[in-house]
């Protein structure tokens, strides 16, 4: 038996005060509607209306039934319309993930934007350098850096590129001198960036010539945010990536080192389930994103093309 399907015909046949003129309602027979009552009431033990051929009575069984019926199908309703309307109207938790840097940095400050401009979404915000499984901790988006994506079945929404800078404090530059080519790093004390993307060596690309440098062991952390500390205070000479290292050399206390070079660069993807029956809030947390990084990476992308800041 359709459990849901019979309390609704149930409530019809109390809302209508007939078998009849509920399944005139509902464009079925009679036979039809009476059936799925007595099947309910064989279902449930009890007896739930009193018949006679001029009448129907509610039992006291009945009309207690008929009151936790009520609430049990506006309840489903309510969840039908809201599940319905997912797609459509920005409401509920949104949960995301990124690094650390990327989200202290850029995606913290963006959400505030974001939420200002759908206040129906709460978003929950988790930072790591570890990139966690997406269905198993409940996630509904993660923001990484990588340089290839694995392969998955998940849907991944490129948000733009991430490059890298090399940079020292202009305390250190006055005690060690400036290097002007990737060979006279050297002779200098390189601070090394643990990151689980790319390998140890520095590659550096200029004039259709890759030079790979290695940086030593004097230092070595796995946060970006830390490392950008570390060479503010003179300790040597660094790899960051852009966004990090833009508001330093604004500030004066970093400047950038051999801008005449590419070095290794790296791509945000928005990884996400499905695109079927996209949840509005997810999707309108991706295009959020996808016109405001771009503005974002514009700005830190100027500062980084600004001799000014260059050593």
């Amino acid at each position: 038996m359709d459990m849901l399907h019979a309390m609704r015909a149930f409530v019809r046949v109390v809302d209508a005060g007939s078998f009849t003129a509920a399944a005139r309602q509902t464009d079925t027979s009679t036979a039809q509607v009476s059936r799925l009552v007595s099947e309910l009431e064989n279902h449930l033990h009890a007896r739930l209306l009193q018949r006679t051929t001029r009448r129907l009575a509610l039992t006291e069984v009945g009309a207690r039934f008929l009151e936790r019926s009520r609430e049990i199908l506006a309840q489903l309703d309510d969840a039908r319309q809201e599940a319905c309307g997912a797609h459509l109207t920005p409401r509920g938790r949104l949960r995301v993930h990124s690094t650390t840097g990327l989200g202290i940095q850029l995606l913290s400050g963006l959400a505030g934007h974001y939420c200002e401009r759908y206040p129906e979404v709460s978003l929950d915000l988790s930072l790591s350098q570890r990139q966690p499984d997406l269905l198993e901790a409940g996630l509904d988006v993660i923001i990484t850096l990588s340089r290839d994506l694995p392969d998955s079945e998940l849907i991944a929404q490129r948000l733009g590129p991430v490059f890298h800078v090399v940079c020292a404090a202009p305390s250190y530059l006055q005690r060690h001198g400036v290097p002007r080519r990737p060979t006279d790093l050297h002779n200098h004390r390189c601070l090394r960036l643990l990151d689980p993307v790319f390998a140890d060596d520095w590659h550096f690309v200029g004039d259709g010539v890759e030079e790979v440098i290695r940086p030593g062991e004097t230092f070595k952390v796995n946060v970006a945010e830390a490392m950008a500390s570390a060479a503010e205070a003179g300790m040597g000479i660094c790899l960051l990536p852009d966004y990090v290292a833009a508001p330093a050399l604004q500030r004066g206390t970093l400047l950038r080192l051999l801008p005449q070079y590419r070095l290794q660069e790296k791509q945000i993807h928005a990884l996400y389930p499905s695109r079927r029956f996209l949840d509005a809030k997810i999707r309108t947390w991706l295009d959020f994103l996808a016109q405001a990084l771009p503005r974002a990476f514009d700005d830190y992308h100027r500062v980084l093309r600004d001799e000014t800041h260059w050593a």
